[in-house]
């Protein structure tokens, strides 16, 4: 992996690190070997080309024209991620005026690159061997306007680097993170809910999507996602459970469940993605077939029939 006028990153630095022996020079893309059925590719390039305009001297005090320059020759990867997320050159512009340290903290965390990529490649080797029907489309990192860490379709998985590296909220460790992250969002490519956007979805239907996803990256990586969300449910499960049912048909976007990062009234933010997670939770627990229940989890498209299935109701700790 080569950079742009002979020179790298820290984060394609960190990346070639973590390229196979075999790997060709002159590529800004990282390819896995096969695993499972499946092959894994790592898309860079857009963060090495923003780094080299945003460190360009003549460049120096006008991100205007650093965003313009940046989003005039996306890769393929980059081009969907602006189109799903409203990434134009006057909003970077402005989020490069108004966080600036933002996106010159976001090399930092590159130096964690070549074990996430290792970790990930065994989080999909899970994946497939959990749901061999598993599609592994591309993954792209690349710079956003810091309001997007991760989002998928099916064409692939897009990270936007410094949003990813500023949400601690998520959880403290940036390796941690980033696995975490980006396996939910290869769930999220998997899923047929996840690929229809619905603005005036349910708290339910958002709920069971993101929690799923959470549950199904949990049997990937070993671990949980959110943990300050899981310490500061624990003892109010039953509480929680019964707001949660009274409130499942509001519009998820506005709600106190989800999509609030900040959280609100003593609430943490996205505590919606935990009661999901409870949900797929006891679905899975109570199947005698793990496989198909993994199956059911992934492909669900009736959530309230879902959650009726999931004995989650009964099995809620008080």
């Amino acid at each position: 992996m080569t950079a742009r006028n002979m020179m790298r990153s820290l984060f394609g630095i960190a990346l070639l690190a973590a390229t196979p022996a075999h790997a060709h020079e002159g590529h800004t893309d990282e390819a896995a070997e096969p695993h499972g059925g499946a092959r894994v590719t790592i898309v860079t390039s857009d963060v090495d080309r923003f780094y080299a305009l945003y460190d360009d001297p003549a460049l120096a005090a006008q991100p205007e024209l650093v965003a313009a320059r940046y989003l005039a020759a996306p890769t393929p990867g980059l081009a969907e991620f602006m189109v799903m997320r409203r990434i134009t050159p006057e909003k970077l512009a402005a989020a490069l005026h108004k966080k600036p340290q933002v996106f010159a903290d976001a090399r930092g965390c590159a130096a964690n690159l070549p074990e996430v990529r290792m970790r990930l490649v065994a989080a999909t080797d899970r994946l497939a061997r959990l749901y061999p029907a598993a599609k592994f489309p591309p993954i792209t990192i690349a710079i956003g306007r810091a309001t997007t860490a991760g989002t998928a379709n099916a064409k692939g998985l897009y990270i936007g680097l410094e949003a990813l590296c500023a949400a601690k909220f998520i959880e403290a460790d940036d390796e941690d993170r980033f696995v975490h992250v980006i396996a939910h969002e290869y769930v999220h490519v998997q899923q047929p809910l996840a690929q229809v956007e619905d603005r005036e979805e349910s708290v339910l239907r958002a709920a069971l999507v993101e929690g799923a996803a959470e549950f199904v990256a949990e049997r990937m990586t070993g671990s949980v996602a959110y943990p300050l969300l899981h310490q500061w449910a624990k003892g109010r499960e039953k509480e929680l459970e019964t707001i949660f049912l009274a409130e499942k048909d509001q519009k998820a976007i506005g709600s106190r469940w989800l999509y609030n990062q900040k959280g609100a009234g003593g609430w943490p933010g996205d505590l919606g993605y935990w009661i999901g997670y409870r949900v797929a939770k006891s679905y899975y627990d109570r199947a005698p077939d793990k496989t198909a229940a993994i199956k059911a989890i992934i492909e669900m498209r009736d959530p309230a029939a879902f959650l009726a299935a999931s004995g989650w109701v009964d099995t809620a700790s008080p």
